[in-house]
Formats: C-alpha cells, structure tokens, sequence
C-alpha cells in the first residue's frame, strides 16, 4: 500500500468508478484518498461505499493531493482549474481525463512547471475493465508514470499514446461502449422478436461480446480470422454476416467514429 495522497475534484460516475477501484485493490488507505463535490449526496454516497474523505471545498482537496484527479465535466475545466491552481502542491501529479483538452491548454492554465498526465479513460472501469489512454507532459518522469499506471491498473488496462492520438483514444474506447451497448440492445432486440425473454436476451447477447473480447485479446487472432472461425460453409453466420455487410455495418461504425473523433478535436 503506497503512501499516497489522491484527491478527485467532482465524484461523478468515473470518479467514483476510479475510487472503488482503487480502494479494493488496496492501492492506498481510504483515508489517503479524498473527494471534493458540490453535491452532498454525492459525497454521502461515496463516503458509505469507501470510507473515504469528501468536502465540498475543491482547494482543500487540491492542497490535499500528492495526485490529483480532475474529474469535472469539460465545460467546467478552466473555472476549476482557476479556482485551485494556487493551492496545488509544487510537486503534485495532475491528471486530465476531459476530452479536446490539450496538454498546452492545461499548461497555459495551471502553469508550465506542473506535471499534467492527459488521460482519457472509459466506463468499463466501473467493472475493473476500463481502458485508458495516458499522455504524459514532459515535466512527468518515467517514474511519474509509472506510478499513474499502478494507480490506475487498479480499474483499467493504459497505454501511453502520443498526444496526436488521444482524439482516436476518445473514439474508440472512451465513446465505443456507448456503440457496443446499442449493438447488444440491438441482439436482445431480434433475440426478444424471436421468443426469448428480454434477461436471457441480455445475457445470451453480452455474454458473447465479453468471450469475442477476451478471444481478441488472448489468442492474439486477427478479428477477421476470429470470424471465419465461426463461419461455416453455406452455415447461418456468414448469412448473418452478408446481411450485416449488405446494411453497412462497418462503414457505419467507421464514420460513427470519424465523427466522434471530429467533435473530440473541436471540444
């Protein structure tokens, strides 16, 4: 257990994802780990779920932390970060997990000498299988980051990416589980059409999308072989398949993603 002082600034759905994470795997004391919010029953409930610290005060949180976590909506950032930036310690870790924000913007606001980590984590994390994209400023070291990782292994998978790519980071990991999700409504749907309930729907679709997940990830296949391992000749799946093809599934998913990736650059 490290002797760490973490602070999250806004105890959202993330936040609190990040919090649990890193309370269960013993990262650091409960103690240790502090949460600022302007809603009280927010505070009340990570609070009963963690035995962590909380106040409503965001500079007490931001003078608190030895790595601090800003975990506020996008459009909020820069009120925020105005609000603490003075009681910031000199050496603190300050980690970004807004989209469209870069490092140069946040250096601007919280001063060149700070060690900034740009992150942009996704959902999953609230199960422990997020995925996170890090981008370190160049006043973080290798030992700063390695730190950030352990951290946050906690709930997710990181990979340091170029800051040129922390906008495809957003599109497909941050935003894809929205995409996923509609795609298992989607199953359940005609599983539902075709006579099952909708809870064995649920799970006959998501149970599948967890096992092609994990089959991607531990056999290292391509996707494309993967598939043509559950494609019989003249079989039903390639008929599902030919259909998928034939309504553009993948162009869709392509330019559902170009988009997000477009608004991402534009935030």
């Amino acid at each position: 257990m490290r002797d760490l002082h973490i602070s999250f600034i806004g105890c959202g759905n993330m936040a609190s994802a990040m919090i649990h994470g890193i309370i269960k795997a013993g990262k650091v004391a409960p103690d240790n780990v502090m949460a600022s919010n302007r809603s009280r029953e927010k505070l009340e409930a990570i609070h009963a779920s963690c035995d962590i610290r909380t106040t409503t005060d965001n500079c007490e949180a931001a003078a608190f932390a030895d790595v601090l976590f800003l975990s506020v909506k996008p459009q909020f950032y820069e009120q925020v970060i105005r609000e603490i930036k003075d009681a910031i310690r000199p050496e603190c870790l300050i980690v970004s997990i807004a989209p469209g924000k870069t490092l140069a913007w946040l250096s601007s606001l919280l001063g060149a000498d700070k060690k900034i980590l740009r992150t942009m984590p996704n959902t999953p994390a609230m199960v422990g299988e997020g995925m996170m994209g890090i981008c370190p400023n160049e006043r973080m070291t290798e030992d700063d980051v390695h730190l950030l990782q352990d951290i946050c292994k906690s709930f997710s998978r990181t990979q340091v990416v170029g800051e040129h790519l922390m906008d495809v980071v957003t599109a497909v990991s941050g935003s894809s589980p929205a995409y996923v999700f509609l795609f298992i409504e989607a199953m359940a749907d005609a599983a539902v059409a075709g006579g099952m309930t909708r809870s064995q729907a649920y799970e006959f679709a998501a149970q599948s999308v967890l096992g092609s997940a994990k089959m991607v990830l531990e056999t290292g296949k391509h996707p494309g072989e993967l598939k043509d391992m559950v494609c019989s000749p003249a079989g039903t799946t390639i008929e599902a398949v030919r259909v998928l093809e034939d309504k553009g599934l993948r162009s869709a998913v392509f330019e559902a993603m170009m988009a997000c990736l477009d608004k991402s650059k534009g935030m």
